[in-house]
C-alpha cells in the first residue's frame, strides 16, 4: 500500500528563487501540452502522444531563444508536468464515457501564474536525495531544509515539493508500506463500533460514548471575519493586499490543520481499539447545499471517512459503510424487527425493543 508522508520545509533565498523558476517551468510545459491538445481539437487532427509532446515541448524548446530558460530546471519535473497533463485528460475523457466514478470532471485548463497553489514532482531518476544533515537536496535547486516530525519508514520513491496558498512549502514523499510491520504496530482485537456523525456531536458511538464536535471554523469566525475585512480594504495589486491575502489564507490553513489533526487522532483511534467498524455513508455534496453548510462542512465527515477508509486498509480492519436509504432508526437494535418510523426521543434515547421489551428470550 502507498501512502504519503508531508514534511514542512523551509527554504533559504537562494533555494526559494529556484523553486519558483521550477514551479514556473512545470506551468509552462504544463500550458504547452493543453494548448498542443487544444490545437489538435480544433483542427481534427489526433491527439499527440507524450512521447511526440515530450521531444516537442522539452527536448527542441531548450534550443530555441524562446525556451531556453527551460535547462535551467530539472527535465524530470518538466516530464512529470507532461505525464499530469497527460493524466487530466485521461481522467476528462474517462468522465465523459462513464467510467469514472463521481461528478464529471472539466476539460483541462491552463494554468495561471497567479495560482496560490504550485506543485512539483521528482521520481527516483532524479537523483534527489537526504543528506546526512537531514536536509532534502533537489537537484539544480539545492539543499533544502525539512523539519521531519517522524522518520520514513521506508526509502521513498518520490518526492513532490508543494507551496500552499498560504506561502509555506511542504515535501510529500511517497512510501510503500510493510504489512508485517503494520500487523505487528497494532494487532487484531475482538471489539467491534458503530459510528453515527452529526452536528450537535461530531460522533456518536455505539457503546454510547459521544465525541464533541471542536467547530474549529466557527471558533475562527471573528479572526478569519477580521482579516477578510483587511483584505477587502486593499487596493488590488498592490503589496499591501498580498500582505493580506496571505493572512488570510494563513488563517484558513490553521483552520484546516486542526482539523486535518482532529481527523487522524480520533480515526487512528478507532482503528487501534476495533477490529470492525460501521459508519453510515452521508451524501454530503447534497447537505452542503442546505442551510447546514457551514456546520457540514465545518465537521469535514468526507476526510474523516476516507481516513478510517484507508486506514483500515493498511491495518486489516473491517470498514462496513451502511447506506443512506437504510432505515436504521426504524429497526430495533436488539431483534431487528421494524416498525416504522420513531420520535426523535426513542431514536437519541437508550435502545428499546418494542417487541419484547424486557429481552426475554432473546
Amino acid at each position: 500500500m502507498q501512502l504519503r508522508y508531508g514534511f514542512r520545509l523551509y527554504p533559504e533565498p537562494g533555494p526559494r528563487t529556484a523553486l519558483s523558476r521550477a514551479f514556473g517551468c512545470a506551468r509552462v510545459v504544463y500550458n504547452d501540452a493543453v494548448r498542443a491538445r487544444e490545437h489538435a481539437h480544433a483542427n481534427h487532427l489526433p491527439y499527440p502522444g507524450v512521447a511526440w509532446l515530450s521531444k516537442t515541448l522539452i527536448t527542441e524548446a531548450k534550443w530555441r531563444p524562446e525556451r531556453a530558460w527551460l535547462a535551467e530546471v530539472s527535465s524530470v519535473v518538466l516530464q512529470q508536468s507532461l505525464r499530469d497533463a497527460e493524466t487530466a485528460y485521461k481522467n476528462f475523457f474517462a468522465s465523459l464515457k462513464g467510467d469514472r466514478k463521481g461528478p464529471k470532471i472539466e476539460k483541462p485548463r491552463m494554468k495561471s501564474r497567479k495560482d496560490h497553489r504550485q506543485a512539483i514532482r521528482f521520481t527516483a531518476n532524479a537523483r534527489w536525495s537526504i543528506t546526512t544533515d537531514g536536509k532534502l537536496n533537489l537537484p539544480k535547486i539545492g539543499a533544502v531544509r525539512v523539519a521531519w516530525s517522524r522518520q520514513l519508514p521506508a526509502v521513498p520513491s518520490s518526492v513532490t515539493v508543494i507551496k500552499d496558498s498560504a506561502g509555506r512549502y511542504f515535501a510529500s514523499f511517497v512510501i510503500d508500506t510493510c504489512p508485517a510491520a503494520d500487523a505487528a504496530r497494532m494487532p487484531e482485537t475482538d471489539q467491534t463500533i458503530g459510528i453515527d456523525l452529526g452536528r450537535a456531536h461530531f460522533a456518536v458511538l455505539s457503546d454510547g460514548t459521544k465525541i464533541a464536535s471542536p467547530r474549529f471554523l466557527r471558533r475562527a469566525e471573528k479572526k478569519l471575519k477580521k482579516a477578510q475585512r483587511d483584505l477587502d480594504r486593499k487596493q488590488k495589486g498592490s503589496d499591501n493586499r498580498e500582505k493580506a491575502r496571505l493572512k488570510v489564507a494563513r488563517a484558513h490553513a490553521a483552520v484546516a490543520d486542526a482539523r486535518k489533526e482532529f481527523h487522524h487522532q480520533l480515526s487512528t483511534r478507532l482503528i487501534r481499539e476495533n477490529q470492525a467498524i460501521a459508519v453510515e455513508e452521508l451524501n454530503v455534496m447534497a447537505l452542503g447545499r442546505t442551510r447546514l453548510a457551514k456546520s457540514v462542512q465545518d465537521a469535514g465527515w468526507s476526510a474523516f471517512i476516507g481516513m478510517l477508509e484507508y486506514k483500515a486498509a493498511r491495518y486489516g480492519r473491517i470498514l462496513v459503510k451502511i447506506g443512506r436509504f437504510e432505515p436504521t432508526s426504524q429497526v430495533c437494535c436488539a431483534c431487528g424487527w421494524k416498525d416504522g418510523p420513531k420520535p426523535l426521543y426513542v431514536r437519541g434515547g437508550a435502545p428499546i425493543c418494542f417487541v419484547n421489551p424486557g429481552g426475554v428470550g432473546l
